[in-house]
């Protein structure tokens, strides 16, 4: 029994297409993306520069049915094999869009009424104490530093998750991971026969 070898040498990465292929939307299409969702549930990351966080990023983004997920094209990681690996799939599922100017664009999705939560130390609320059940956009920073000071600002509110131990903070891909899943929560609450 054989076994393919990818091109890198390594073994075949079977969560991925062969062709590898991401969900890649073009950075002029947002306001037409934004319109096919009456709920739309976005994810902006401010600078995340490793591949295996944005790989365990867009995996959780998946299992949290997030619409879009938008990053700077400056400073920040795209799609690579890494991230394609780390994702198992996702990379190729979730919508991606790499943009120019991520203030601006925050000023579109604002405008598109969509709120935007940003996650921070300077946070006022708990996550759990904002309704999230609405159009929204998940803002978050990148390793070390977080939130830059323009995106923080462009946020309509901060939040923080609540810690209780002593480590101070939560690696990004966790964090997103938490924030995903507690819009999903809210969201799934709403429905017939959801959890209330």
């Amino acid at each position: 029994m054989s076994r393919k070898k990818s091109s890198s040498g390594g073994r075949p990465n079977r969560h991925t297409s062969e062709r590898g292929a991401s969900r890649a939307v073009p950075e002029g299409d947002l306001g037409d993306f934004l319109s096919e969702s009456a709920c739309p549930f976005v994810l902006v990351l401010d600078g995340v520069q490793d591949p295996h966080n944005l790989g365990a990023i867009l995996r959780s983004a998946d299992g949290a049915g997030v619409d879009l997920v938008i990053a700077p094209r400056d400073r920040a990681v795209g799609i690579t094999e890494v991230v394609r690996r780390i994702s198992v799939g996702a990379a190729d599922h979730v919508p991606f869009m790499r943009v120019t100017n991520l203030a601006r664009t925050m000023d579109e999705l604002k405008a598109a009424g969509i709120w935007l939560i940003g996650t921070s130390d300077r946070g006022g609320q708990s996550l759990y104490q904002v309704d999230l059940k609405g159009p929204v956009g998940i803002v978050m920073g990148a390793e070390g530093p977080g939130l830059r000071r323009l995106t923080e600002e462009k946020c309509d509110f901060l939040v923080q998750i609540p810690m209780k131990g002593r480590v101070e903070c939560l690696n990004v891909s966790v964090a997103t991971g938490v924030c995903l899943f507690e819009v999903l929560r809210q969201r799934e609450g709403m429905r017939p026969g959801g959890n209330t």
